[in-house]
């Protein structure tokens, strides 16, 4: 049986980890995955990982990445790409993911602009009416900010904000990874049990 196909972007802003844990529970739960890396993004992967994704070709860095996640359904692909499948309507991915999502990312995307990948596949989702799950990670927001996401809102996407819970007391730093990464499938329509929920 095929395995659902979702793509997931790591772009320019702090809190990579999202992301990458993002990857690593999709493929556990099932799913295959689709994965491109901005150019900013590997140099923020690099500052907060200490995985490096530059100045190595696709497939040695597809295997930094596997290896870290100890997973190995991820198809690493070049941003650059545009004879993806995934940047095709006819060939999509089933939903898109972009964690974190960079100001300047949301911004190309909410309007219109596909100079990559990553931008292409989310006006992709867009136009197809497919899921569209960003997760911005910046503060404080401007009023620019804040149209962009409102206009990526009015046009179908789902806005997460980076904002983690404290009501079920987390003990560790993976505990609030879990929480927003937890909230974004959620937002998918995906069951998890990353986070305790408020029970009352």
């Amino acid at each position: 049986m095929k395995k659902r196909n979702v793509f997931v972007a790591i772009t320019g802003a702090s809190g990579v980890i999202y992301g990458l844990r993002l990857m690593e529970e999709l493929c556990n739960i099932g799913f295959s995955v689709t994965a491109a890396v901005s150019g900013t993004g590997r140099m923020v992967c690099l500052e907060e990982t200490g995985l490096k994704l530059d100045d190595v070709d696709i497939g040695d860095a597809n295997r930094v990445i596997t290896d870290f996640l100890e997973v190995d359904d991820i198809t690493l692909v070049s941003p650059d790409d545009l004879f993806s499948p995934s940047a095709s309507g006819s060939a999509a991915p089933e939903m898109m993911f972009v964690a974190p999502c960079s100001m300047g990312t949301m911004a190309r995307i909410a309007a219109g602009i596909s100079g990559n990948l990553i931008e292409r596949t989310a006006d992709v989702m867009l136009k197809e009416k497919r899921p569209l799950l960003l997760l911005p990670r910046e503060t404080p927001l401007s009023e620019i900010h804040l149209e962009n996401m409102l206009r990526l809102a009015r046009a179908g996407a789902r806005i997460i904000p980076a904002m983690p819970a404290f009501y079920n007391r987390p003990g560790s730093i993976e505990d609030i990874i879990n929480f927003v990464v937890g909230k974004v499938l959620d937002q998918a329509g995906i069951e998890n049990d990353l986070y305790r929920r408020w029970m009352g």
